[in-house]
């Protein structure tokens, strides 16, 4: 029997392909350590704004205890408000500002701020007037997980999510949405 494959499903199987073979070898390397250039990590495209995410360190890569990578935030579209069970998250402002929510009250911020958020805490970013770009540690892994099967690679049509099935994949990395 012959399966035909669409020229999408052919992009998304090599991609991942990719993907597994870029994580395999970095994979083996992490427990020696790695070095990556500013354009190199998982690429993706996040699934609601289409912002770029890139993961430089994560579980994916050998290290269960640090995620670490950046997050593209559109104008206007910031991050809804949510919660780590288990991680504890900070922030590094590359470009960009706004208004950061913690436990519902709101802090002005900008490019050059360090923002830290012990884990289950509530936080969120409104971004009305600049594009964010963010700098995302996690302790332990966990983050680029639920970007990993919440986003996709550059060139395949972005997830259609809902509510419900946002917070299913955010529910499996221990964090949810309000």
């Amino acid at each position: 029997m012959r399966v035909k494959h669409s020229r999408r499903s052919f992009l998304q199987i090599a991609s991942a392909a990719g993907v597994a073979a870029a994580v395999g070898q970095v994979g083996t390397a992490a427990a020696k350590g790695y070095v990556l250039s500013a354009t190199e990590g998982e690429h993706l495209v996040h699934f609601r704004d289409h912002g770029i995410i890139i993961i430089k360190v994560g579980s994916a890569t050998g290290s269960d205890n640090l995620g670490l990578g950046t997050q593209q935030v559109r104008i206007g579209t910031g991050i809804p408000v949510h919660r780590h069970f288990h991680m504890d998250e900070a922030f590094y402002v590359l470009a960009g500002g706004g208004i950061f929510i913690l436990n519902d009250v709101r802090h002005s911020f900008e490019k050059g701020g360090t923002i830290f958020i012990p884990k289950n805490s509530w936080h969120g970013f409104e971004n009305p007037d600049h594009e964010l770009l963010l700098l995302w540690v996690v302790t332990p892994a966990g983050l680029d997980g639920f970007f990993r099967d919440a986003c996709t690679p550059p060139g395949v049509p972005p997830k259609q999510l809902t509510r419900e099935q946002t917070n299913e994949i955010a529910r499996k990395y221990g964090t949810e949405f309000r």
